[in-house]
This record gives structure tokens, C-alpha cells and sequence, in this order.
């Protein structure tokens, strides 16, 4: 089970000064981080959960969360929240779980655009960002993040679609280092964001890890489906694809998916 005890003392030896709590059961961690924030919680806090029993990914989707196998947390942000920039975080929280996972636990995966993590060509971990808009009162943000780490059994339609960390790992994971790993990565990656307040400081390390660069992908648009090339992002966090005619679409995440071809990447 998480450990309030343990992760309080990574985080202190890392000097993250964080409000965090722990759940051993709920709805999501983006609930209770919204419940927390209309309390005026403070900028940082982190709600982190054992299980979820309604855990949500993007576009609705149920995320799947059995309890003791998985990282489910989110996380509050207050200062500097511009709403047009909100969708950026999610790609910023992506890098942040590649980085972590690779450092804290030696574990090459790349980046799906533009919330989910994979691993062997599977999705690892998914990102669900929310922007809340207050009368008389600051915006927010709350980014919800979950890991799959240990053995478990998927839903039919995952099966081929989702993997875990600890199925190639050379040792157990702890779910409390890859947790503060994953934020120490992200104040990092923070900082970078705020100062240009878009993307440009991030590129590179982003286009570095994405799985879809320089392949064939299929976008999911509601207004029309069509492929081309993935070339990469751009500073506002877009998708870059170059059709056959020659022409490059920039890509908005909002209700867009993007496919490989031939699967899920």
C-alpha cells in the first residue's frame, strides 16, 4: 500500500514542499482534488488514492483502477494559470512521467500524443487535464495522472492496447518514488513552461520521445477523418502532420484522437 509516511520523507529529502492526501478509497483524485480546491486548497496539493471507483479518463472514458497495483494522483495548480494555455500542462505532465519512469525506474517508454505514455508500443499511463473557471474568483487547473505498474488484468478491449511497468522492470517498483520522481520532473518542467509560457523550452525533449514522429497516423476528427505524417509538436502543444498534397495541419488535442495506422500507435 502507498505510504503517507515514506513519501513524506522522499519528498522532504528532494526539499518538494507539497499538501498531500492520501486516499484509501474514492470516486477520483480529480474529484477530490476539485472538492479541495472549492475549500481553497493551496497551490500544489496532491490527492493521491490506493483505488478509484470512478476514475476518468479523456473524453469520458472509464479508467480502470484496482487497488494496490497502480500510481493515481492529481494535483492542484493555482499560480500563473492562463485558461487558453491550460491544455498545454497535459504534455508538460507527459514528459514529466517519461522522464520519471525512466530515471526512477530504468524503463525507456515514449510519448503518444498528447496524454498517454507507452510502453512496447502500450499505454502505460494516461493524463486527464481540467481547467475550472470561477465567478469573482482565480481559474485552476487539476492534472490527474495514473501509472499502471504491477500485474493485473485488463478489460478485453485493453488486453492489446495496456501494459504495466513491472512487466519489464529488473526490480519492484515503489509507488511512492515514482510518484515524487514524477514531480520533481514536473517542477522542472514547470518552470521551463512558465517562462515562455508555451512549449518552445520543451520541444526538443518532447519530440525526442514521441512515438508517432515520423510515422503514418490516422486523426480522428469529428469534422473528418484523414492521415499523413506525424512530424512532431509545436510550441502551443500541437500536432504537426503533413497530408500527401504536400500541406501541414496543426492538430488541437480538445476532441481529436490520433491512430497509428495499423493500431493503437
Amino acid at each position: 500500500m502507498l505510504s503517507e509516511k515514506e513519501v513524506t520523507g522522499i519528498m522532504q529529502e528532494c526539499r518538494i514542499d507539497r499538501n498531500i492526501v492520501f486516499l484509501e478509497s474514492t470516486d477520483s483524485t480529480n474529484m477530490q482534488v476539485k472538492k479541495r480546491a472549492d475549500e481553497d486548497a493551496p497551490h500544489g496539493t496532491v490527492v493521491v488514492a490506493e483505488t478509484q471507483n470512478a476514475g476518468r479518463g479523456r473524453a469520458g472514458r472509464r479508467w480502470e483502477s484496482p487497488a494496490g497495483c497502480n500510481l493515481y494522483f492529481s494535483l492542484l495548480l493555482r499560480e500563473g494559470v492562463v485558461p487558453e494555455k491550460a491544455s498545454m500542462l497535459t504534455l508538460v505532465m507527459g514528459l514529466s512521467v517519461q522522464e520519471a519512469v525512466a530515471a526512477c525506474c530504468g524503463v525507456q517508454t515514449q510519448i503518444k500524443w498528447p496524454n498517454d505514455i507507452v510502453l512496447d508500443g502500450k499505454k502505460i499511463a494516461g493524463i486527464l487535464t481540467e481547467m475550472h473557471l470561477q465567478e469573482n474568483a482565480a481559474p485552476y487547473v487539476i492534472i490527474g495522472t495514473g501509472v499502471n505498474i504491477k500485474a493485473q488484468e485488463f478489460l478485453p478491449e485493453l488486453e492489446n492496447k495496456a501494459t504495466f511497468l513491472e512487466s519489464v522492470s529488473k526490480e519492484p517498483v515503489s509507488r511512492e518514488a515514482l510518484l515524487v520522481k514524477i514531480l520533481e520532473c514536473f517542477d522542472k518542467n514547470l518552470v521551463l513552461f512558465n517562462q515562455t509560457m508555451d512549449l518552445s523550452l520543451l520541444c526538443k525533449k518532447y519530440n525526442g520521445v514521441l512515438v508517432n514522429r515520423n510515422g503514418e497516423v490516422r486523426v480522428l476528427d469529428p469534422a473528418g477523418e484523414y492521415t499523413g505524417t506525424a512530424e512532431g509538436i509545436n510550441k502551443e502543444g500541437e500536432l504537426l502532420v503533413r497530408l500527401a498534397d504536400g500541406r501541414c495541419k496543426q492538430v488541437y488535442a480538445g476532441e481529436v484522437s490520433v491512430r497509428g495506422i495499423y493500431g493503437y500507435v
